[in-house]
């Protein structure tokens, strides 16, 4: 199974070359300010397009519409052949995904919830146990979270925590675009998969793999 793996690409995704496979994955923040209709049809009509079997996103917290106008963002999205995630799944040849947007409040954005709060330790456990690739905004505090702005930790504890029970194979996130990349914990893959670096520029390659799924191993493409 080819899977690619793209973030945070803020309008700007016309930019990216993708190769095509199996599944595309987007962690959220298609948006600028989020408030645009035009930005949400231009994007999932660009990522219908795309050379991908299954099209699956989420939300960001620059993706206010989703948040504050639900029925007619969705309203725009179900007319494209993609597929949104808000606190769902998703079941694709047998590997479970799961799409949530929540994080921990940050500069009254879209999504936000009160960190180490209940309601985020809600949204959290509310995460399937038997998820095999878990899609999120934001990271898990200690996972590629670092911020360029004073090199602090920023991921949610609360989310670290219910990772550390689930142990989905495969998490992808965004939303810290100064720490893209991906690491290995001995159980699972995590993926920051923003393209754009601190300034908004394209920098960062997308991530593609290859998922054996009788293995469950990954390889990079």
């Amino acid at each position: 199974m080819k899977i690619t793996f793209i973030s945070d690409t803020h309008t700007k995704h016309k930019q990216l070359d993708l190769p095509g496979g199996d599944i595309l994955i987007h962690s959220g923040d298609i948006m600028n300010s989020g408030y645009s209709k035009h930005d949400i049809t231009d994007f999932c009509k660009w990522f219908e397009a795309q050379d991908y079997k299954h099209k699956i996103f989420i939300a960001g917290n620059h993706d206010r519409m989703f948040e504050n106008h639900p029925l007619e963002s969705n309203t725009i999205v179900n007319k494209y052949d993609v597929t949104y995630l808000q606190d769902d799944e998703h079941l694709i040849d047998g590997v479970k995904l799961y799409g949530t947007p929540w994080q921990p409040e940050f500069c009254n954005w879209a999504f936000n919830l009160p960190r180490r709060g209940d309601e985020l330790m809600a949204k959290w456990g509310a995460i399937p146990k038997d998820t095999d690739i878990l899609i999120t905004h934001g990271p898990a505090y200690g996972h590629l979270d670092v911020s360029g702005y004073g090199g602090q930790n920023v991921g949610c504890e609360l989310l670290r925590e219910r990772i550390d029970k689930v142990k989905p194979l495969i998490h992808v996130f965004g939303h810290i675009h100064g720490s893209a990349g991906y690491k290995f914990d001995g159980t699972t893959h995590y993926f920051n998969a923003s393209v754009l670096n601190e300034r908004y520029e394209y920098q960062n390659k997308p991530m593609t793999i290859d998922l054996d799924l009788e293995t469950r191993e990954i390889t990079f493409i």
